[in-house]
């Protein structure tokens, strides 16, 4: 028997609600000013990131008490039912400063070390995905539907950070990669991944990234109909860099990591 298509429909609609007042939350924080702090990892914190995980956090505490949660602000529970939830609050914190609107509010869920339920809110592009496993991919109520096209010189790529680590060594093979695709574009990484599940692009590449910023981007891909893995062809959240395609492109994008 295949997997039931609404086995996750209560929780997918609890993912709705809470990224969507996430993004209302944020966007409060955003047009009374902010600025940002430094993380150990050099990436940039503001009280708006804090004050969304917060929330995110109490809800799940409430609504699922045994499931786990995995914050990028630091929170951490461990799981009594086997799920875990895993927060990116503001995907985009740089964009998010800077007043560009390319942000995303990213929530997943995880069964039993996979990911089964996803939703991205991206406030500024008035625009809501979300997927489950079995359950399909969709955007904004519509469903999503990854590219047919299989020829590089059509594919639009999406490269997300030509400065993060790794990018310099790959060097002359890359260039050369790169140089074979119609286009080469780069919205921040949560916008990256939901414009090759709706189609609009065909590649992604994330060089550099942790759990949370791939959680719910995984399987809103996968559910339209698209590849996710990481650059050593592992499918998971937990490699530290991955990219998504579409079928079609598949071992276009995999002879860049072979060389």
């Amino acid at each position: 028997m295949g997997l039931n298509p609404n086995a996750f429909d209560s929780e997918v609609e609890f993912l709705k609600k809470m990224a969507v007042e996430a993004g209302t939350l944020a966007l409060d924080y955003q047009r009374k000013g902010i600025s940002a702090d430094t993380k150990d990892d050099d990436s940039p914190v503001t009280a708006a990131d804090k004050a969304c995980e917060k929330m995110l956090v109490e809800a799940i505490r409430r609504e699922f008490p045994d499931d786990g949660i995995l914050g990028e602000e630091g929170a951490n529970q461990e799981t009594k039912s086997g799920r875990r939830w895993i927060i990116d609050p503001i995907d985009g914190t740089k964009d998010f400063v800077r007043g560009m609107p390319v942000w995303a509010n990213l929530i997943g869920l995880e069964q039993d070390g996979r990911v089964v339920a996803g939703v991205a809110n991206c406030p500024t592009q008035n625009t809501l995905c979300w997927a489950s496993k079995g359950g399909g991919s969709f955007a904004n109520g519509v469903r999503n539907q990854v590219s047919s096209i299989s020829d590089a010189s059509l594919a639009v790529v999406c490269f997300n950070g030509f400065h993060k680590n790794g990018v310099a060594e790959m060097g002359q093979t890359l260039l050369d990669w790169i140089t074979q695709v119609w286009s080469v574009r780069g919205f921040g990484g949560a916008m990256d991944a939901l414009f090759v599940a709706m189609g609009k692009a065909d590649i992604w590449i994330e060089p550099k990234a942790k759990p949370w910023d791939f959680a719910p981007l995984k399987i809103i891909v996968e559910e339209a109909g698209g590849k996710f893995s990481s650059f050593a062809g592992e499918n998971s959240i937990y490699a530290g860099n991955g990219y998504a395609c579409t079928p079609g492109l598949e071992s276009f994008v995999k002879d860049l990591f072979a060389k």
